[in-house]
């Protein structure tokens, strides 16, 4: 599969460096409403086409699939007109934090017989399946517990630009909501409380979630803090933690925990988790699967990040 990078954003590094190891993808194109910047980005990383705008990237008949990997508040948009363009899309977490967007981008997919997915990347990880292997472990569930922030230090980052949609809910809180919501399923109910910071965007986000039978979890999120990753899953007989869940690291492993105090070590198989979404959309793209998490997981991913945001901007 020949990708195309609808920009020269420092995210692409990540795409560019699990192509080589995913086997199937390929990245070949990179556009820019620079032509020169993106001639220069395309020698720099050996890539074989250069894009004037995004719009010729679209129309190339040199390229399957487009990454968008714009800032939030552009996701919709170009995944739709690439959809349309004919082209699959790997469009960067979150697709939205509004649902009927993100049916909107779906509809796009369906009505052009094309691929939409959204690059939770964790999720394909050898690490995740072990993870949700090992569930039935913990006993009846009764709390899931995650974390995912970092320091920025980039004071012009988009990430803390209100317009464009930032804010470390919709940068690394994202990952939260999707652990949970993948051991636990949809939640029901939510509190929340943010700090601003940046251009009026949150820049630390805590969130409390109901889950379906009487579950409780919970989540911190932040840019202005040392860099923190886990999600712990905890049951009536013993937890699950997973360090690093969001990349899976060197040595990726699941921790069982049970009521005396022992602990077991599951070691998965590491891998690139990049590399993996990227085998994930071409094993779809040719029919040979179909997506793990489609619309629906899109949407209701959507439905929580909108109601967090609703009830932390209430408070």
């Amino acid at each position: 599969m020949r990708i195309g990078l609808l920009s020269t954003a420092n995210i692409n590094s990540a795409i560019l460096g699990g192509a080589p190891d995913s086997g199937v993808a390929e990245v070949t194109a990179v556009a820019s409403r620079d032509v020169d910047r993106a001639r220069t980005y395309a020698a720099e990383h050996g890539l074989e086409h250069a894009y004037g705008s995004y719009d010729e990237l679209l129309a190339s008949g040199e390229v399957d699939a487009i990454y968008v990997n714009l800032p939030n508040s552009l996701h919709v948009e170009w995944s739709v007109r690439a959809l349309e363009a004919g082209k699959h899309v790997l469009c960067e977490k979150p697709l939205s934090r509004h649902p009927a967007e993100v049916e909107r981008a779906f509809d796009a997919a369906e009505r052009n017989g094309r691929v939409l997915m959204e690059a939770f990347m964790w999720r394909y990880l050898p690490q995740t399946d072990l993870l949700v292997e090992l569930l039935p472990r913990v006993g009846p569930l009764r709390m899931v517990r995650a974390a995912f922030s970092f320091p920025q230090r980039e004071p012009c980052d988009v990430r803390l630009s209100r317009e464009l949609e930032g804010g470390a809910l919709m940068d690394v809180g994202c990952y939260c909501v999707s652990g949970i919501r993948l051991v636990a399923g949809e939640p029901v109910g939510f509190a929340a409380q943010q700090v601003l910071g940046g251009e009026g965007v949150d820049v630390l986000f805590t969130g409390a979630l109901t889950m379906p039978g009487e579950v409780l979890a919970h989540f911190d999120c932040g840019m202005v803090t040392v860099h923190r990753d886990e999600l712990e899953v905890v049951g009536a007989d013993a937890s699950l933690l997973v360090d690093v869940p969001w990349r899976g690291g060197d040595a990726p492993a699941v921790e069982l925990h049970d009521g005396d105090g022992g602990v077991e070590r599951f070691e998965a198989t590491p891998a690139n988790p990049y590399a993996c979404e990227l085998q994930e959309l071409a094993a779809v793209a040719a029919g040979d699967r179909a997506p793990r998490f489609g619309r629906d997981d899109a949407v209701a991913q959507a439905r929580a990040i909108e109601a967090l945001y609703a009830v932390a901007d209430a408070a």
